[in-house]
């Protein structure tokens, strides 16, 4: 049995411990604020921007080429998004089951695929697996920033005109609340206006009159307006993945601070009940011994 010494230095311990579990819920509970309130505001923008480009494609009868579907996909890139620390309960490990899950369906398939990782937790567990890694970036959590994504989305879709890739699809934690998290696996590119309803309903009856005239030219707005929407994407699941990143570390270090109560609670109880019997000991043998005299 442990002695007296050993559980105060157990105790003392589990106070540490729990103190920081504490300080770094508080910290993920003000991050989760600010990213919750960065999503919230910038899912309207999103989809005012993807209908306008749908009423905009359907009335002038544009395709571009970040529109178009390929008929025979045959390379895709997979872009898997994971936090850079841990701490944070089942968030990483969710990424990585999914994301294995998902390349062993697609093991025989036709298409060959490259895969970018935003993360380092992702990015090392699958550096050691037999995968072809575009490339890996760190720091997202400090750095997530609209100048980022448009780098990372203006990387991508020139890689997508220049016809390295028929497809890119995104692995990332989408933000629920506080408490849920979901992976979800979405295809980016080609923009698929499909899931986009018109104003008016109907595909052949736009909302803008038929003679409408752009300027500049409707062309050149839906390429714009198409950079600008695949930016707003690429930076939705950056902002996403690291708000659920928050979330899940809230609620993890919420769980640890109250395991480190329930152990406190019963250490402290060990404690009282062996130094309760020690003093028994003592008394009685200073009984014993005043009767022996």
């Amino acid at each position: 049995m442990a002695s007296l010494k050993d559980i105060r230095i157990r105790i003392e311990s589990t106070k540490s411990t729990q103190q920081i579990t504490k300080a770094l819920k508080l910290v993920s509970a003000a991050k989760l604020g600010k990213a919750q309130h960065q999503i919230v505001s910038m899912r309207p923008y999103a989809h005012s921007l993807l209908k306008m480009i749908a009423n905009i494609a359907v009335t002038e009868r544009i395709n571009h080429p970040l529109l178009i579907a390929h008929e025979e996909v045959k390379k895709v890139l997979l872009i898997v998004i994971s936090s850079d620390r841990g701490l944070c309960g089942g968030f990483n490990s969710q990424i990585i089951k999914f994301t294995e899950n998902y390349l062993k369906e697609v093991q025989g398939a036709t298409f060959e695929l490259d895969t970018l990782f935003i993360g380092r937790r992702a990015g090392e567990y699958f550096a050691k697996r037999s995968l072809k890694i575009v490339d890996t970036m760190t720091k997202l959590d400090k750095d997530i920033s609209y100048k980022l994504a448009s780098e990372v989305a203006e990387k991508i879709m020139k890689n997508f005109l220049e016809g390295h890739y028929d497809e890119v699809r995104m692995v990332y934690n989408e933000f629920k609340s506080a408490i849920s998290q979901a992976v979800v696996c979405e295809t980016i590119l080609p923009v698929d206006l499909k899931k986009q309803t018109l104003s008016s309903g109907e595909a052949e009856a736009a909302p803008f009159a038929v003679d409408m005239m752009f300027e500049p030219a409707a062309g050149e707005a839906i390429d714009q307006l198409l950079v600008r929407h695949f930016t707003v994407q690429v930076f939705r699941c950056m902002a996403e993945s690291v708000a659920a990143e928050h979330g899940a570390r809230m609620t993890a270090m919420e769980n640890a601070s109250n395991n480190a109560r329930d152990v406190l609670n019963r250490l402290t109880l060990t404690y009282n009940k062996l130094r309760q019997e020690k003093i028994t000991t003592e008394l009685t043998e200073i009984v014993s011994g005043a009767e022996a005299l």
